[in-house]
């Protein structure tokens, strides 16, 4: 059998250590890192890839995408898959930051409580998302809306920026998400007025809301920080915390190291089922949701 091969790309100065470390463990025996790469650079790349093999051997060769754009990431995802020509084609799997696998977890692990704890699930809920314009939150908002949730991204620097991401959103998945502003306190507790679901993906080591700030959102059954640095993004969720009750008695919480657990099995599976597929496999947050639900439970 040939050896398996991991091409691993970025835009960025450097390709995260995190992922080759995962890529690594999972179980590929060569792994070659591209930084700088841009979209144009994807073609090439790609069919340097598949016609130095014989087209038997492009099960055992995948390309990696990585990076801190969604997407970007899913336009290079598109642009290697118009490079292949039959038989000649790779697996690909894009997970820029680990958002796919982290943003599909978080949602995965607040379906499962949300089931578990009040019997019910994502259709029809008001998930209302902090750090909007980052990338878990764009996973994770699209995620729901595909789930049938009702999905809201809040700017912390207003509402302008987060209502163009929303918009690509629509534009790419047909869905609605909304954008609403959350750059002062009390547009924060609007913000959560009438929220089922509160998510948390804003920067590490920031809070974002605190106990009093909770009081404003009397219909809360779930809410999730993926902050592993004090303090927490949302008061009263320890990294830990796994269903746990919140401050105001409204609610549980699940903490960023639940959901990293969860994150984690996800992506290491991901990397497996390449390197057991026979046929050659395109993988984005859609398939990490899919693996995180039955992770989850």
């Amino acid at each position: 059998m040939a050896r398996s091969i991991l091409h691993m790309l970025t835009p960025l100065k450097h390709m995260s250590p995190f992922d080759v470390n995962m890529a690594v463990d999972a179980g590929f025996e060569t792994i070659v890192t591209y930084t700088g790469v841009d979209l144009a650079d994807v073609v090439s790349l790609t069919q340097d890839s598949i016609f130095s093999r014989a087209p038997q051997d492009g099960t055992r060769t995948g390309i990696f995408i990585g990076g801190k754009n969604a997407e970007d990431a899913l336009d290079m995802v598109d642009r290697a898959k118009k490079a292949f020509v039959p038989p000649f084609a790779n697996h690909v799997f894009a997970d820029p930051a680990g958002s796919f696998t982290t943003g599909a977890a978080m949602v995965a692990e607040v379906a499962r409580a949300l089931k578990a704890r009040f019997g019910t699930d994502l259709t029809g809920k008001r998930i209302v998302i902090f750090g909007g314009a980052g990338v878990v939150a764009y996973v994770a908002a699209v995620i729901g809306a595909l789930e049938g949730a009702r999905t809201v991204l809040v700017g912390h620097d207003g509402e302008e920026r987060v209502s163009k991401i929303a918009f690509t959103m629509k534009w790419r998945f047909d869905i609605e998400v909304g954008a609403v502003d959350g750059s002062t306190p009390e547009a924060r507790r609007a913000a959560i007025q009438d929220a089922e679901v509160i998510l948390s993906a804003g920067p590490a080591g920031i809070p974002i809301l605190s106990a009093e700030d909770l009081e404003s959102a009397p219909k809360l059954l779930v809410a999730s920080d993926v902050n592993a640095v004090p303090p927490a993004g949302i008061a009263g969720i320890d990294v830990n915390a796994v269903d746990v009750a919140l401050p105001t008695g409204k609610g549980i919480g699940i903490g960023a190291l639940a959901v990293g657990n969860v994150k984690y099995q996800t992506q290491c599976r991901l990397f497996r089922r390449m390197l057991d597929s026979a046929e050659p496999l395109c993988l984005d947050f859609r398939d990490a949701y899919a693996l995180a639900v039955e992770i989850a439970g």
